[in-house]
């Protein structure tokens, strides 16, 4: 009961979107023909058609210029979007809900060679990047140092990461997108305005409104929801972090071989740096060649390498614990943090960037969680790489305790020489895995800002048949191999490369900590002073981080601060040109009017067969179609405007995907399917199956949208039947009855000519009894079912509109420049969304057209 009331309450905050007119009488248009025509598409409103009750009345977007169309009252009807939304058997839950222990474990041991190589590796090179900063002079610094890193280590990754922002995922999904579409679903926040209400009651939304105690988590929604500048802000932020976790995904292969494979100047003198950037090329072409094999089965392969890398650095450390000097356990002791600045000032400050470096990997932990459970990334961290990585560096620093000058390569010539070369074949295989730990993380990312409109469509392999969340871009695989190359060659130093790589990583970092913060207010509503706290402690810490590696940013790390900023300039140009053209779209749709000029044969003539145009509305008569008809000498019998649609959930259930529509009077045979999909859903379904599927719920809902009349009939008496008795067309509540003239293949002459007739209405006299109205409209719907059997069997032709976008030409030069040419550069070289369902060209139909927006 509970829920009821908050679903209740959540209507009312919410500008009362969903209209409560399913158990209200309703007004129904009655045209020329006296078919009934619904008042309003109450779930699929447009923003420049918003419908507005006033007292009781409401008008369809679509229909309110037609003044001569006589109003008539009718019994209560569910609306077929929200019945559609409504028939769930249950929450759809996430793969990894309710796991057993043994597949926990499973999954935990898959982590270490997916989420925590990056995180791992780190030992390579931290203390080498600090101290080539601020040298060693005493053993205060190397204890000052290790102080440093511990509690970076302790804050940023545990704290922060594991035991705060993992919880803030998106049903098991993790990255900046997922922060972002968790604050669309609590507040329209999103530019695109294609949202429905029916959204919100997918089962995966759970959507939680801010209760009515809280006022300023209700203040903050209103205000987020008011104020545009806001609205760009958030998303400006959003992709400035996720340009970053890309840039991250560019340098971790970079900085990782290259610290590995460096050991091999400790190990064989001779060897010079040249030839430590050709062997680290060598290894990153392999890297990323074995990265279509999927992150499940190279997660199996390389997890038990992590695992020997893991406890061989735990091993490490105790063993130089034992031998050198015990007595850096005193850096647990913040104060050693003190004296270092003391000692060091400003060098202390320059060598916070290399400090961080313990920390890289930590964004991985979140943007790879759509991989594994929250339980399994705790459960692997907490008991097993934490513990490993506070040894290691614990080993470490009693090892330059006695040798100072052996900063360069702190990690390898603190190696037992009996281990030296094990070690470091396990090190290159642990920096090898470490490499794909952002890149899994970037395809993430990449699939999810895609789903959300904010980058241009790829092409996306799912690797794993039991978990959808597991996927392979090729275009940016290979993309980000050729930059790690250029990294590599132009930038030898891993000092240089490790500023590079604490500026990206840092950058997703701070832009993670403001999102959470908005996630604490307006969702998880919890006391203000813990939000504050979070958010002061934490970004404070970033921005000290940011300012010192800032300040190096010219020995080479400007490099990937271009490379970020050309990402978000791609993602913002993209998400700018579709928010235009979808609202040149909106303004641009066809009347209602015009079609029922036309008559139920639309002005052509009606072949046989089921047309699929696909628009980007989600409510209205796309102005392709209008092309369509003006174009083709014929259109089918039956046309579905089919919108491609993804909301801001991981996943849409398979009973929820179809929302159906009918747009015009029976006879003209035309409806609206909005196909919903999550920014993590798959779509794998070849053409054949998306039709079938189509079908079916189509068939789903004219059986409802029959048994809704049929009711209607049955809850309503003789009054409205007499109030009805003198028109051709009996409208609810008292069922309509409708004649099928639209012609099949059987419908064909032998003249070859096919001759369209327009759908009549049967004369129906007073005193027809309800049993034959009832019987009337079985008929009718046995009828319709057939005309769609039939149709189906004539074909599906996908009617898809080459939309060419150009700026109008009294916009502004700066206008001209992105849509013209920038954006339709994007236009022209990414992915069609057709192109997902392997449609044979034969069975496709384009017409091109043009936008001036």
């Amino acid at each position: 009961m509970m829920d009821e009331g908050l679903e209740r309450e959540r209507d009312q905050e919410n500008g009362r979107l969903a209209s409560m007119d399913s158990i209200e009488s309703r007004w129904v248009f009655q045209d020329e023909d006296d078919s009934e025509i619904d008042s309003v598409d109450r779930d699929t409103v447009d923003g420049d058609g918003d419908s507005t009750p006033r007292n009781g009345l409401e008008l369809d977007s679509d229909d309110e210029d037609n003044a001569e169309q006589k109003l008539i009252r009718t019994g209560p009807r569910i609306d077929s979007f929200d019945v559609e939304a409504l028939d769930v058997p249950g929450a759809q839950k996430n793969d990894y809900e309710d796991v057993s222990a043994g597949r926990t474990i499973l999954l935990a041991f898959q982590t270490l060679g997916v989420v925590f190589g990056d995180v791992g590796t780190s030992p390579l090179y931290t203390f080498s990047v600090m101290f080539s900063k601020a040298p060693v002079n005493s053993n205060e610094d190397v204890l000052g140092a290790l102080s440093l890193v511990l509690y970076t280590l302790i804050l940023i990754p545990l704290v922060k990461y594991v035991l705060i922002v993992l919880w803030a995922n998106d049903d098991g999904e993790g990255g900046t997108f997922a922060l972002y579409s968790l604050l669309c679903r609590h507040a329209k926040v999103n530019l695109l305005p294609n949202q429905l209400p029916s959204d919100a009651r997918i089962s995966s939304f759970r959507l939680k409104v801010p209760s009515p105690e809280l006022e300023r988590s209700l203040k903050l929604k209103e205000r987020l929801e008011a104020s545009l500048t806001l609205k760009k802000l958030l998303l400006i932020l959003v992709l400035a972090g996720t340009s970053m976790v890309i840039a991250d995904g560019v340098v971790t292969p970079a900085m990782s071989v290259m610290s590995a494979v460096g050991g091999l100047k400790v190990g064989v003198s001779g060897v010079k740096q040249d030839q430590v950037v050709m062997i680290s090329v060598a290894f990153l072409v392999i890297l990323f060649s074995v990265q279509k094999y999927g992150t499940s089965k190279v997660g199996l392969v390389v997890g038990p390498a992590l695992f020997i890398w893991f406890c061989s650095l735990g091993g490490i450390g105790v063993y130089n614990l034992i031998k050198y000097d015990s007595r850096v356990w005193r850096a647990f002791n913040p104060v050693h943090i003190y004296y270092y600045f003391k000692h060091n000032s400003t060098k202390a400050w320059y060598s916070l960037g290399g400090c961080l470096l313990c920390a890289t990997g930590s964004e991985a932990m979140f943007a790879d969680l759509c991989y594994f459970s929250v339980r399994s990334v705790q459960l692997t961290f907490m008991f097993l790489v934490l513990p490993c990585l506070l040894l290691g560096y614990l080993g470490q620093a009693a090892y330059l305790m006695e040798n100072h000058d052996d900063t360069t390569q702190a990690f390898f010539s603190s190696v037992p020489s009996g281990a030296f070369w094990p070690v470091f074949l396990i090190a290159n295989i642990a920096a090898l895995i470490a490499s794909r730990a952002m890149t899994t993380a970037t395809f993430s990312c990449i699939k999810q800002s895609t789903a959300l409109g904010c980058f241009p469509r790829l092409k996306i392999v799912h690797t794993s048949r039991k978990f959808m969340g597991q996927i392979y871009i090729p275009v940016m695989n290979w993309f980000l191999l050729a930059l790690s190359l250029v990294l590599v060659c132009s930038i030898s130093s891993i000092y240089e490369i490790g500023n590079a790589y604490a500026v990206a990583e840092l950058g997703v970092m701070m832009m993670t900590t403001i999102l959470v913060t908005i996630v604490m207010l307006l969702i998880w509503q919890i006391n203000i002073l813990i939000v504050l706290s979070f958010l002061i402690i934490f970004l404070g810490l970033e921005l000290t981080f940011f300012s010192s590696v800032l300040w190096s940013v010219g020995d080479g790390s400007w490099i990937i601060l271009v490379f970020a900023v050309v990402l978000f300039l791609i993602m913002y140009i993209w998400n700018y040109g579709s928010k235009l053209k979808y609202e040149t779209e909106v303004k641009q749709k066809m009347s209602m009017d015009l079609l029922r000029e036309l008559g139920p044969n639309l002005g052509t003539i009606r072949a046989p067969g089921i047309g699929l145009l696909y628009n980007e509305l989600a409510k209205g008569i796309p102005a392709i179609f209008g092309h369509f008809l003006t174009t083709l000498p014929a259109v089918h019998s039956m046309i579905i405007f089919v919108c491609i649609k993804y909301v801001p959930v991981p996943v849409v259930p398979q009973n929820e995907r179809f929302l159906f529509r009918r747009v015009c009077p029976k006879s003209y045979h035309i409806f609206r399917c909005v196909a919903r999909y999550g920014y993590k859903d798959a779509r794998k379904e070849n053409h054949h199956t998306f039709e079938q599927l189509l079908i079916e719920s189509l068939e789903k809902f004219i059986r409802r949208e029959a048994q809704e009349r049929s009711l209607e009939s049955d809850g309503d008496g003789s009054d409205s039947e007499e109030e009805y008795a003198f028109s051709r067309v009996l409208v609810a509540p008292n069922g309509s009855v409708y004649s099928l003239g639209v012609p099949l293949l059987a419908d064909f002459r032998d003249t070859g000519k096919a001759v369209m007739e327009e759908s009549t209405s049967e004369e129906l006299k007073p005193g027809t009894s309800s049993e034959s109205l009832l019987s009337d409209a079985e008929q009718s719907l046995d009828k319709e079912l057939s005309f769609i059997h039939k149709a189906k069997e004539s074909g599906v032709v996908y009617l898809l509109g080459h939309g060419d976008i150009r700026a109008r030409k009294d916009s502004w030069f700066i206008k001209k420049l992105i849509i013209n040419y920038f954006y339709a550069f994007l236009r022209k070289n990414s992915r069609r969304g057709i192109a997902n369902l392997s449609v044979p060209h034969s069975h496709l139909v384009q017409v091109g057209m043009q936008y001036m927006v």
